[in-house]
C-alpha cells in the first residue's frame, strides 16, 4: 500500500530531517498545495491551509489513513486568490504502518489530542503533470511566524 506525504520543510530532500526519516522512499516529486507558509523562529516552517480543502484528519489507524487517500477524490482545485501556492515535495512510501508513526512522532502529532501540528489529508498538485492528488500533510491552525508570500522554505 502506498502513502503520499506532502512536505514543505525539514523533510524535503537536502534538509535536516530528510535522510533520517525518508530512507526507502519510493519517489519524490515537486508539488504545491494551497495555503500560507510561515518561517518559525525554531528553524522550521509551518503551513496553514483553508479548512474547505481538508478531506480527513489523521488517526492512529495508520493503514486506514493510507487507504483513505485512495478512497477519497482530490477533485479539481478552484482558483482562490486569498491562498498562495506553497511549494514542496510529494513523497511516496510503501510502509504506512511504520512510516506514519515515525513522522507523527517527529511532528509531535498525537491523534485525538491537542498537538502543535495536525496531520490532514489535502489536495496537492504535481508540478510535472498538473494532476491533483490527495496527500497527508502536517499543518497548524494559525501561527505568528514570518509569513513567506512566495510559499517557499527556506526563504533564502
Amino acid at each position: 500500500m502506498r502513502l503520499d506525504i506532502f512536505v514543505y520543510g525539514t523533510l524535503k530532500r537536502g534538509q535536516s530531517n530528510h535522510e533520517r526519516f525518508c530512507r526507502g522512499l519510493v519517489s519524490a516529486r515537486e508539488a504545491t498545495v494551497r495555503g500560507h507558509l510561515y518561517d518559525l523562529p525554531f528553524g522550521f516552517p509551518a503551513l496553514v491551509v483553508p479548512e474547505a480543502g481538508v478531506r480527513a484528519t489523521g488517526t492512529t489507524d495508520y493503514l486506514a489513513d493510507a487507504e483513505e487517500q485512495y478512497r477519497t477524490q482530490a477533485g479539481p482545485l478552484a482558483p482562490s486568490p486569498e491562498w498562495d501556492p506553497v511549494h514542496g515535495e510529494l513523497l511516496t512510501f510503501d510502509d504506512p504502518g511504520e512510516r506514519l508513526p515515525a513522522l507523527d512522532g517527529l511532528e509531535g502529532f498525537r491523534p485525538g489530542e491537542r498537538s502543535f501540528y495536525n496531520r490532514i489529508l489535502i489536495p496537492a498538485v504535481l508540478a510535472e503533470t498538473g494532476e491533483s492528488v490527495l496527500a497527508w500533510a502536517y499543518v497548524v491552525e494559525s501561527t505568528s511566524g514570518m509569513y513567506l508570500p512566495d510559499g517557499r522554505w527556506p526563504s533564502w
